[in-house]
Parts: structure tokens; sequence; C-alpha cells
């Protein structure tokens, strides 16, 4: 198994849902606090929003940011104790916080920059948080609140699942399937749909 990700931008309503979902699903003794994510500045989610700017003004359009779950990942690479580690189960890049030290190294080697760092703990956390790394395969909180079904997860070994159903199908048309700083050699497993 193969997990993987799919964000379409086109259907996106920029309603927050997913990050809201994400912080209060994974991390809700951070909701009510007044920087519970310093390092993004924003709600302690493993989804960081990316707001372009354009002369000096915020745009419309913006890019929603988690982890790539690379085949290739540099922070299992740096990772001087094996904390950082993909998932045998499901292909997903995961932390053994049991077996973390705290020492940063993947928060630097992530060229997505897709971890943050714990202001209570001091470990790093990423996509998938605690409640989801118990419910996948089945589910991600993500997907499951997204009312405009522009995020999907599924196996990319599975010719059938939704995943690889969407990706088929914008391979060809004025649509384009992307994955971020591919030229890295990282092979992300997070698609972005755009158009």
């Amino acid at each position: 198994m193969r997990l993987a990700y799919v964000w379409d931008s086109r259907r996106c309503i920029s309603c927050m849902a997913c990050v809201v979902a994400c912080a209060s699903a994974n991390y809700p003794e951070f909701m009510f606090k007044d920087k519970p994510n310093p390092q993004w500045n924003w709600l302690a989610s493993n989804i960081r929003v990316v707001v372009r700017e354009k002369d000096g003004r915020p745009e419309i359009r913006l890019r929603l940011l988690s982890c790539q779950h690379c085949e290739n990942p540099p922070c299992v690479d740096v990772c001087p104790t094996g904390a950082s580690y993909i998932d045998k189960r499901t292909g997903l890049v995961k932390i053994d916080h049991s077996r973390c030290i705290g020492c940063r190294a993947c928060i630097v080697a992530c060229p997505y920059n897709a971890r943050w760092l714990n202001p209570i703990t001091l470990q790093p956390e990423k996509c998938p948080g605690p409640l989801c790394s118990r419910t996948l395969p089945e589910k991600a909180v993500c997907v499951e609140v997204c009312p405009a079904g522009a995020r999907l997860i599924g196996d990319l070994d599975d010719p059938r699942s939704p995943v690889n159903e969407v990706l088929r199908r914008y391979k060809v048309g004025k649509y384009k399937v992307e994955r971020m700083k591919e030229h890295l050699g990282t092979s992300p497993k997070w698609f972005v749909i755009t158009g």
C-alpha cells in the first residue's frame, strides 16, 4: 500500500475546514492558545496555508501545504535515531515520538516546510497527526470535512482507488496534475490539480 493525497485546487473554496479539523482533531490542547504554532504563526495544524502576494497584497489564490509523504524523504534520511520513518503498512512518512530526540534535523531537511515544532514537547509534528495515524487508511479528518470534495486519499497501488481515478481523469485535458519540487527526486505522493 502507498497512500497518497490529492488536493484539487480548482474545487477548493478556501473555507479552511480542513485546517481547523486537523488542528481540533489532532491537537485539541492547542485550540485556545494565543500562538499554538509559532513556526507558521497559525493553528496547530499539519496543513500550512500559503497565501500568495501580488504588489504587496494577498491574492485570493492560496496553496495548502502538508507533508508530501515522499517515497525518498530527506527527513527520514537525516534522522539520527530512526524516529522519522516510512510506515510499511501505509507508505506514509511518520514520526515515532518515543524515539525522537528533538534535534530538528527533519524540520530543516524537509524541502516543503511541512513540519512544525510542538512548543510543549519540543518535538516535530506533521501529517498524519495523532488521531489520523489511528484512523488511516480508512479516513483522514481533512478529507472527511471538505465540503467541496477537494481533498482525497487513496492507495496508489490500487487502480480503483479514488486517487488513481482522479489522476487518470486529469492526465489529459486543460487541467494539470502537479507534484511540488519533483526535480529534487523526493517522489512526493501529494498531488495538486490546477487549471
